[in-house]
């Protein structure tokens, strides 16, 4: 139980780093600002993001929770495949300033739903 608490501690941490990380980039993103294009800007969220998979499929490992089996996980999944996919658009690959805004929009509210589910362990929004 110890280690499990340790894992969701490491979690919820870089659930916040993540969160915070993104929106900094976004805002540099939405203002053209050229910190978008600095290595510790490219290269920080892939180390907080590992490290935020890792300590998840750990902590679902141990509790014995596997997504496509408990529909909780499944639903915060699938609301990540969305968060990371607009957030490529949003930071990357959209062709517009307003393309990305929407999309950079798109990916908070995925993110905000995945940390919905993983508080109410709903998947269904009220």
């Amino acid at each position: 139980m110890q280690l499990f608490l340790i894992l969701k501690f490491i979690h919820k941490t870089a659930v916040l780093l993540t969160i915070c990380s993104f929106s900094l980039r976004g805002i540099w993103m939405i203002t053209g600002s050229p910190l978008l294009e600095t290595r510790l800007a490219r290269t920080a969220p892939h180390f907080i993001d590992t490290i935020l998979l890792v300590s998840a499929v750990a902590a679902a490992a141990l509790l014995g929770q596997y997504p496509f089996v408990d529909g909780w996980l499944t639903a915060k999944v699938l609301g990540l495949l969305s968060y990371i996919v607009l957030g490529a658009i949003a930071l990357t690959y959209g062709r517009t300033r307003g393309v990305r805004f929407g999309a950079f929009f798109g990916a908070i509210l995925s993110f905000a739903y995945v940390v919905y589910v993983a508080f109410t362990k709903n998947p269904m929004i009220l």
